[in-house]
């Protein structure tokens, strides 16, 4: 138990503080149930995409400044094939955005590693470009997504042996984020690939000469984060029922959650696993500020407030934890 602490205590002590604020919660709106949380899991599902999207290149070193874009694009694209097409034809519409993803994200890595432009100025070029490609695709808020799909996301998953209420706090929503995720994640943290993508986070030089291949290692971290951003975009269309073309508030979310979930801005260090709590953590703090009947704008005041201390937070201790005499 010790030593679970010692290595996790960063998520243990935010997921205390999400157990924390459902008590908060309830407290303010004694009703809060089983059917709010499922609707809490729903609005979470397209950050957590995010959050992983980011988690994995900056795990890596980098930062993605592309990923709401990305999922902008892919959502408008999932809703326009979507529209007018029948059932079956979301079988290849899901496969189809998800690779469109993976491309994308390869493409990023691909620039970055062949022009040596920090990732930053490329993914902030490529942000342009694809809030570009996605108001093409669909000038306003339009589309439609499977029937199938949206069903997805609504309801909970029985569970054999669990009583009736205690289902009702499993939302599909969840299981579908935790499965995509597990698919994903788990293998990757487990192979030479994941061990790979956290050398070059922690020092690109020493695992150049351990003999990481440390280009096409970054090219498929962003290709992964690509991957996840369609997650997201897809995500977006089936809760929604519509693509967005405009970006939503996806990037700073991403980072903020990311440095809340433990994961150094500097790379080489975290996992996915604290991000994904702390993307709970912001979106119950907004709940909580709604049911108190803060005024709207006020309240995204305040909650962009948190996400920029946070990440000013990440890079102090970024600052902080560099050796004396190294390039900034």
């Amino acid at each position: 138990m010790s030593r679970f602490l010692r290595n996790q205590g960063w998520v243990a002590g935010l997921f205390a503080l999400l157990i924390f604020l459902f008590v908060v919660t309830k407290l303010i709106q004694p009703g809060y149930g089983s059917g709010d949380f499922g609707s809490l899991a729903r609005a979470v599902l397209p950050y957590a995409f995010a959050v992983a999207a980011q988690t994995v290149v900056v795990i890596a070193g980098g930062i993605d400044l592309s990923v709401a874009a990305m999922m902008a694009l892919t959502s408008v694209t999932a809703a326009s094939m979507m529209n007018g097409a029948s059932e079956e034809y979301a079988l290849f519409v899901v496969p189809f955005v998800l690779a469109m993803g993976l491309v994308l994200g390869a493409l990023n890595g691909i620039l970055i590693v062949v022009t040596r432009v920090p990732d930053i100025v490329v993914t902030l070029a490529m942000l342009f470009v694809l809030q570009g490609a996605a108001l093409l695709v669909l000038g306003a808020p339009g589309g439609a997504a499977a029937e199938w799909l949206k069903a997805s996301v609504i309801g909970t998953v029985p569970v054999p042996g669990l009583p009736d209420w205690a289902d009702a706090w499993v939302p599909k929503a969840l299981v579908l984020l935790v499965v995509c995720l597990c698919i994903v994640w788990i293998p990757l943290r487990r192979s030479r690939l994941g061990l790979s993508i956290y050398a070059i986070g922690s020092n690109e030089l020493a695992a150049f000469r351990s003999g990481v291949p440390v280009a096409s290692t970054r090219i498929i971290a962003y290709a992964l984060s690509g991957l996840f951003a369609a997650l997201g975009g897809l995500s977006l269309t089936i809760s929604t029922g519509i693509g967005a073309p405009i970006p939503g508030p996806y990037l700073l979310a991403s980072v903020a959650a990311v440095v809340l979930g433990g994961v150094a801005l500097g790379g080489g260090k975290g996992g996915l696993l604290g991000p994904i709590i702390a993307v709970f953590v912001l979106r119950l703090v907004r709940t909580d500020l709604t049911l108190l009947a803060i005024d709207p704008n006020v309240t995204a005041i305040i909650e962009g407030l948190i996400m920029v201390a946070v990440v000013m937070f990440g890079a102090f201790i970024t600052m902080r934890s560099r050796p004396a005499g190294a390039t900034p």
